[in-house]
């Protein structure tokens, strides 16, 4: 990565930083995957019972592997059949702590998150005592207009993609058609404004490309 672009992200990190912390977020700027790993094992307790939403960022930054190593979890990946799939995916719903990134956030501070099933923005939402949201730099857009038209147009195309075979106009042009399928992958369309609970949501930004 470029020097000029490390103190991009470190500028706008900090100052988004500020803003979501305004919003009643905990928020935190990490330099590097590395950091932003070693400050969420810091945030989470080694008792807590660990759960996540569909996150490729989480993975990248090793932080998976790192609480299926540590922590007690709910893993959804290990159910023997779909009706075991449900069960643990809401009993995820109750986890302490609750890992996710997010579809996009906008300069000023505000989360949006699409989601099909709707497990992982209800999750956000309330349930869990603590919700870790890791997000790279790439998912800051400069207005929350913005922010929504990255999650529409960027996150849930890769995201259909990704589920050979999902028969969404997004699938197939690579971009939002508003559209009303059964499958559809952005039902639940979610902006957090703010943290109603202080810092119960805490946001690690991390100054790398990260997810999509």
């Amino acid at each position: 990565m470029e020097q000029a672009e490390i103190l991009r992200n470190q500028l706008l990190g900090e100052t988004l930083v500020k803003k979501l912390s305004q919003r009643g977020f905990g928020a935190y700027y990490c330099a590097d995957k590395n950091a932003a790993l070693a400050k969420a094992l810091e945030l989470i307790p080694a008792e807590d019972v660990v759960s996540w939403g569909g996150s490729v960022t989480i993975k990248e930054i090793g932080l998976l592997d790192a609480v299926k190593r540590r922590n007690p979890v709910i893993d959804r990946d290990t159910a023997a059949n779909a009706e075991e799939k449900t069960e643990l995916m809401r009993r995820a719903l109750l986890c302490d702590t609750y890992l996710m990134s997010a579809n996009a956030i906008s300069k000023d501070g505000q989360l949006v998150n699409i989601d099909g099933n709707g497990n992982r923005v209800a999750a956000l939402i309330y349930g869990p005592k603590q919700v870790l949201v890791i997000a790279g730099m790439n998912k800051v857009a400069g207005t929350l207009e913005g922010a929504l038209d990255r999650a529409r147009n960027v996150a849930a195309p890769i995201n259909a993609a990704r589920f050979a075979g999902l028969p969404t106009p997004c699938a197939k042009t690579g971009a939002c058609a508003e559209c009303a399928s059964a499958q559809s992958i952005c039902s639940q369309v979610v902006i957090t404004r703010t943290c109603r609970v202080p810092q119960r949501i805490k946001v690690i930004l991390v100054g790398e490309s990260l997810g999509f």
